[in-house]
């Protein structure tokens, strides 16, 4: 009965990171629609690759409830558990965020770009990695790993206040620019909210190995260390 268990929830971290990998070939994906300036790409995620993130989300959570219901599970698989269904949530709202960028492109490459496309794609990179990552510290529980995606979400911030102020000024020295300039921005602000969902995620796997609550804690750690605007 246990060894039947334990199967069920090896079943279950593995639709989970199935659903991740999805999550990052959508983002993958947005932005190669975005830097080739090829429709075509923002419309498989929008038709193909988001559907089967929001039906794999129902699927994850009947599961985790089914197994929360009939079976007693032991503290450590109670923290799994409960991990799971918000790591679920977590992928899902990223799926809409690359949605979000999708939708945009058709608009976007209407026009010529108000910068020449350097920081996003490094951004995106970077927030690819870290969805990677902390679905390698899920199926490894490798907390050493999931503190890494929390150290590359400032790396990530920083991108984006650099993306910020870089269109900022070209607004300011060309207000015809305005409204490609917020485009680009917009997409920052989506990579930016997908790399807060991943950094939940590798909390939520420090919680379920650990039995720690980092979220807090960890966050207010990492303000203490950044340092000080016009420093």
């Amino acid at each position: 009965m246990r060894r039947h268990f334990s199967e069920e929830l090896d079943e279950l971290k593995e639709r989970v990171v199935y659903m991740g990998g999805l999550v990052e070939t959508a983002i993958h994906r947005c932005m190669r629609a975005l830097t080739e300036r090829d429709p075509s790409e923002a419309e498989k995620v929008i038709q193909g690759i988001e559907p089967e993130i929001n039906a794999l989300e129902v699927e994850v959570d009947e599961r985790a409830l089914r197994l929360f219901a009939l079976q007693q599970p032991l503290a450590v698989d109670l923290r799994f558990l409960a991990a799971v269904v918000k790591i679920n949530n977590n992928l899902e709202r990223m799926g809409d965020l690359a949605v979000n960028i999708c939708q945009a492109v058709p608009h976007m490459i209407e026009q010529p770009l108000a910068r020449p496309l350097v920081d996003l794609p490094l951004m995106a990179a970077k927030v690819e990695g870290m969805v990677r990552q902390a679905l390698d510290a899920l199926m490894a529980r490798d907390v050493a790993l999931a503190r890494q995606v929390l150290e590359t979400d400032d790396e990530v911030d920083a991108l984006r206040d650099q993306v910020f102020r870089n269109l900022l000024d070209k607004m300011l020295h060309d207000p015809s620019l305005v409204e490609r300039a917020l485009s680009l921005i917009l997409v920052a602000r989506n990579l930016e909210r997908i790399a807060d969902h991943a950094t939940n995620i590798a909390e939520e796997v420090i919680f379920w190995v650990e039995g720690v609550d980092v979220r807090h804690h960890m966050r207010e750690e990492r303000r203490e260390a950044a340092p000080e605007p016009g420093s």
